[in-house]
């Protein structure tokens, strides 16, 4: 283990850590978040994140991924006994992770998403469950969106829950956080191509080649019958309130999903998936 770094206790800098995992301010104020697991891990070397710190766990052999890892990047390795891996790594020391990593959050800048002629995105308003933010943006990258923007006072994009179930599509598919919904429109209107929205329902429009459709349980339009091959930004609301008025306001059209059953709406980012999956569908058959 020449040149690692050694911490064997509960001090000052494995406090740091745990802070990253439990504190989102002080995650925050940072920069860095905790990644846990193989393919996040993976996937975050892969597309280019600045990987500062790798946690390795220094009482046992490592595999030839973690070996891999650690010759792939200029991060600064540090070994921990397993059950202080285990604790950030939130398993049993029985399942201690052998590997974790201290990653460089981006800049929350809305134009890290492109916008073309083919734009899909996704603005998700307020989620309060990070396991939803991260299906969420598992399911935009499964289906081909270009970027998610996570709207107002909502979980953090880097709560580990988050980060685990997005599965690492986190890392290469661009997600921002920004204050409200006025951040959003307003970049539109500035990238946008130059068209205007469809004007058809309650939304100013951003003045730009981009319509915003919101999704609601009363909406006027079924996704079925909406064209999603024009550039589109999907508005996804809170798990219990919907959208807000400013973002409804926003909206050209509001969308509903076709439903069975007596279930009366799904599941936040079920919604934003199957509207997704709609969105592919048509893109291609076009």
């Amino acid at each position: 283990m020449h040149g690692w770094q050694r911490v064997a206790s509960r001090n000052a800098r494995f406090q740091q850590w745990q802070t990253l995992l439990t504190n989102r301010t002080k995650r925050q104020r940072a920069g860095r978040f905790l990644v846990q697991g193989v393919r996040p891990i993976t996937l975050a070397a892969e597309q280019g994140w600045p990987i500062r710190e790798l946690l390795v766990d220094g009482d046992r052999r490592l595999s030839k991924w973690a070996e891999q890892m650690l010759r792939a990047t200029d991060a600064e390795v540090v070994a921990l006994p397993a059950d202080l891996i285990a604790e950030l790594g939130e398993k049993d020391q029985d399942a201690a992770p052998e590997l974790l990593a201290v990653v460089e959050m981006p800049p929350d800048d809305l134009d890290r998403i492109g916008v073309g002629a083919d734009f899909l995105g996704v603005a998700f308003d307020r989620p309060t469950q990070p396991g939803n933010i991260g299906t969420l943006i598992r399911s935009a990258d499964a289906f081909g969106a270009h970027g998610v923007i996570v709207t107002g006072h909502a979980a953090d994009v880097y709560d580990p829950r988050a980060v685990r179930a997005s599965t690492g599509s986190l890392f290469g598919l661009p997600t921002v956080r920004t204050p409200s919904h006025r951040e959003v429109v307003d970049w539109l209107g500035r990238v946008g191509s130059g068209g205007t929205g469809t004007g058809t329902g309650t939304g100013t429009g951003t003045g730009t080649g981009v319509t915003i459709v919101g999704t609601d349980e009363d909406g006027d339009t079924d996704i079925e019958d909406y064209d999603f091959c024009a550039p589109t930004l999907i508005v996804v609301g809170n798990e219990t309130v919907g959208m807000s008025t400013a973002w409804r306001e926003a909206c050209d059209r509001i969308l509903s999903i076709p439903m069975g059953g007596i279930a009366s709406s799904l599941n936040a980012a079920n919604a934003a998936t199957v509207v997704l999956y709609e969105a592919a569908r048509q893109r291609r058959r076009r």
